[in-house]
């Protein structure tokens, strides 16, 4: 079974879309969404109705931060004053069918916990010090991860794919347990320096994990942004930064 990742599609219908027509022919069967599927972006409300008329079964569907700032009305943690109005202006746009997906539909949690092919995974928007608002990033001290044989994280908006064996008393794995991280940076709004769509497909059988781009028309999706929405998210998408 192949199962797409997808993480921070943050209203980019344009995007969401190239990454469908993507998978849809590569023998994806099921989706893991790792939320922020809203705000900064034109298209909040188009990508959940995307989202909602999809044929892929969707393993687990977590919120992230700017979801659960928008359903709280506290966006006191966001960093910028820019990020703070950008997520109050698309709380005041969404229709009642986003109001219900985010508020029914979408695990009301940062993070879930489910078996593949008794895989014990963790999706997590952030990490578990902080499931919305701290990414999980290489070099951090990742032990308190090693009951998982998979962990899926967003938030960052950068991708990483890697392993860390633990040590356990095993003697037929020579005494080592393996955690795969990945993190499929984001659909929408892309911060490693490269302005295409990003996901990642996990392969249940054979283990493989690919991190995926797709190209999508840039210029469309920034031709939708409100006058009163910052143009800095909308800039941003030409570079990927």
């Amino acid at each position: 079974m192949k199962i797409a990742i997808l993480s921070d599609i943050h209203g980019n219908e344009t995007a969401l879309k190239a990454v469908f027509e993507r998978i849809g022919t590569s023998g994806v069967e099921k989706m893991i969404l790792l939320g922020d599927i809203v705000d900064y972006g034109p298209h909040s409300n188009e990508v959940i109705d995307i989202l909602k008329k999809s044929n892929f079964p969707v393993i687990c569907n977590i919120l992230g931060n700017h979801e659960k700032a928008i359903i709280s009305k506290d966006y006191s943690r966001f960093s910028s004053e820019r990020g703070k109005k950008s997520a109050s202006f698309t709380g005041s746009i969404l229709n009642d069918r986003s109001w219900d997906y985010i508020r029914n539909i979408m695990a009301q949690s940062g993070k879930n916990e489910f078996f593949v092919n008794k895989l014990k995974c963790l999706a997590v928007h952030g990490s578990l010090s902080d499931e919305y608002w701290k990414a999980i990033r290489p070099g951090d001290d990742l032990n308190e991860y090693a009951e998982y044989d998979y962990v899926f994280s967003g938030h960052s908006h950068f991708p990483h794919f890697f392993e860390i064996y633990y040590k356990i008393d095993r003697p037929e794995t020579r005494n080592l347990k393996k955690t795969v991280f990945v993190n499929p940076g984001s659909v929408g709004q892309p911060r490693n320096i490269c302005p295409f769509a990003q996901y990642a497909v996990w392969d249940t059988v054979t283990e493989e994990i690919t991190m995926a781009r797709v190209k999508y028309d840039v210029k469309k999706e920034q031709e939708c942004f409100s006058p009163e929405a910052d143009i800095f998210y909308r800039d941003r998408l030409e570079v990927g930064i």
